[in-house]
């Protein structure tokens, strides 16, 4: 399977501007990436940075690109079955069916516990299945095609990555995995985990950072592991703004 491209649009701080995001991702698609991919977030460790939403700059990149693929994150055990359901049809429709949904449990206990809501990795996950299933029926009872749905989990936890495999791609995460490179070695331990389970050819996804000269040799080892698309994850960690645009402009390896 070819490996595909995506740049990784965090939602907060200097980031959490939807139409700079929207503008990140039209020069995406014109510089020859195959997708985006959007974070989601209420609020952030930092209080005072801004925080925009994952769906409203998803169907913002939806209107204004034609091509690239829209992968919106979605902390689904926080959120609404019937509400995520909508939007995602909605921005499906607008996007000529680009949408992909990456459902995760979340990453701050601070977004459940300031709005009511049990923190608890177990209820969480039991929230997010039980989200996935009612989400799958009202989109049978409204006609609507399912958006490929990808799963995220924390390596080596085998939760997240069990459920990815009874879907369409698992994004597996790393601890630190922003500070260093992730191991290939522990990549393919995490893809054969999801690959072995699952019933089909999911996609297997990893965020990581590459300079344009050696991306190709960066991502070669996760492409050997079965990685089908890398997400090159811009952020504050990385630089400014600048720094992010000047990233995207200088293309995938494949481009």
């Amino acid at each position: 399977m070819a490996i595909r491209y995506a740049v990784g649009l965090p939602t907060v701080g200097q980031f959490g501007d939807v139409n700079f995001l929207t503008d990140l991702a039209v020069a995406a698609e014109q510089h020859g990436w195959d997708g985006v991919h959007v974070w989601d977030h209420v609020l952030f460790h930092d209080r005072d940075w801004p925080v925009t939403s994952a769906t409203v700059a998803a169907a913002a990149i939806a209107a204004r690109t034609s091509r690239v693929r829209i992968i919106m994150t979605m902390t689904l055990p926080r959120r609404q079955a019937q509400d995520v359901a909508q939007d995602a049809a909605a921005i499906g429709e607008l996007s000529g069916g680009r949408l992909t949904l990456l459902t995760i449990l979340g990453s701050m206990d601070e977004e459940f516990t300031e709005f009511g809501l049990d923190p608890s990795p177990r209820a969480r996950g039991r929230a997010l299945d039980e989200r996935l299933e009612r989400m799958g029926e009202l989109w049978s009872q409204w006609n609507v095609p399912r958006p490929p749905i990808w799963c995220g989990g924390l390596w080596p936890h085998r939760a997240g990555l069990r459920r990815a495999a009874r879907y369409d791609g698992a994004m597996p995460i790393f601890e630190n995995q922003r500070l260093r490179n992730v191991d290939p070695g522990d990549f393919a331990a995490a893809a054969a985990y999801v690959r072995e389970r699952a019933t089909g050819e999911p996609d297997l996804v990893l965020e990581g950072a590459t300079g344009p000269a050696t991306a190709a040799a960066q991502v070669a080892p996760y492409a050997a592991a079965g990685l089908t698309w890398w997400v090159e994850a811009l952020g504050w960690w990385r630089g400014d703004r600048p720094a992010a645009a000047a990233r995207v402009t200088q293309g995938p390896p494949a481009a």
